[in-house]
């Protein structure tokens, strides 16, 4: 990933109304045609984005299935909420092939995201690729509704740009909304303390500044996490807009220190609140804090809270290692 990425078209909110219930077949059907090319999929994700002369090919990140010639297939559309279940898909190019040759970053080919629509549900996964390019990871959600699974990947080809493709997975079973968590500058995770400092500006790059402390004193020696002290991701709330950037400098450059405080730059795509997650990782294991901010205002001083997202254990195994 590179540090400070742009997302810069702005999408209409992609989020439907769910029902009382989410069933079994009552999918959102992510793959558009099954094993189609990639440019068969090129086109505005809705007219609001046409209005703001979007395409497909130049939406905010995640937005869309294909780009650049290559289609997220998602071979599972429909899980049950609360029970163990495996994800599948396939990243395939132009010519309907498994794509099996990728470039990796930060220790991974490919870096996975599932994020429930209402932001509440958040999980990181590194999946593993057979030999016949399908990709695999077990998943437990634990509420009903739907979601969304980015796939943020650089395809191992000369001059390829990194891409986050997105899709559509329903969990079936009882389904009650959620707000999104109110606007705060701290989280509690696990007895550890996350204060978010700076302010998400849209159309300008800013400084985002995480700073990590448990019982009250600051944590100064955080362990690099595929090859980081610390991954952040942002989605925007209503259509899940995606934006995955990585700290500045990185362990064993000779000036970054191993916390307490991890920085970014990043730059909104558009005014709105936004879900940060953070990922960082102490006394082996890897945890997630979690903020609500709104673009352009400094989020509020308040105590530190859990941050009200449902991760699976904050431990590797829960983020899919």
């Amino acid at each position: 990933m590179k540090t400070g990425v742009k997302i810069t078209a702005f999408a209409a909110a992609l989020a439907g109304a769910f029902g009382t219930a989410y069933g079994v077949g009552q999918t959102f059907d992510p793959v558009v045609a099954e094993r189609s090319p990639a440019h068969e999929e090129r086109h505005p994700s809705s007219a609001a984005e046409s209005d703001h002369g979007g395409t497909a090919a130049h939406a905010p990140g995640g937005l869309q299935i294909s780009e650049d010639g290559y289609t997220l297939d998602l071979d599972t559309s429909t899980v049950t909420a609360g029970e163990p279940a495996e994800l599948r898909f396939t990243v395939r190019d132009a010519n309907g092939r498994a794509v099996d040759e990728y470039r990796r970053e930060h220790d991974k080919e490919l870096h996975l995201i599932v994020a429930s629509r209402d932001l509440v549900t958040y999980r990181h996964l590194h999946p593993e690729r057979a030999p016949d390019g399908t990709w695999s990871t077990p998943v437990d959600l634990p509420r009903a509704g739907g979601y969304r699974v980015f796939a943020d990947f650089t395809p191992d080809r000369p001059g390829a740009e990194s891409l986050t493709l997105g899709a559509d997975l329903a969990a079936s079973g009882p389904y009650s909304p959620r707000q999104l968590p109110r606007p705060s500058a701290t989280a509690r995770v696990d007895g550890y303390d996350v204060k978010l400092t700076g302010t998400l500006t849209p159309g300008r790059a800013s400084e985002l500044r995480l700073t990590v402390s448990r019982d009250g004193r600051p944590v100064t020696d955080l362990q690099p996490y595929l090859g980081a002290y610390g991954h952040l991701v942002a989605l925007r709330a209503g259509d899940l807009a995606y934006l995955h950037v990585h700290p500045e400098g990185e362990p064993g450059d000779g000036t970054t220190r191993p916390g307490p405080h991890v920085s970014f730059s990043a730059t909104a795509p558009s005014g709105g609140s936004y879900r940060l997650f953070l990922d960082f990782k102490h006394d082996g294991v890897v945890r997630t804090a979690a903020f609500t901010v709104e673009a352009g205002k400094a989020a509020p001083e308040q105590p530190a809270s859990p941050g009200h997202t449902e991760t699976p254990g904050h431990s590797l195994d829960g983020h899919g290692h």
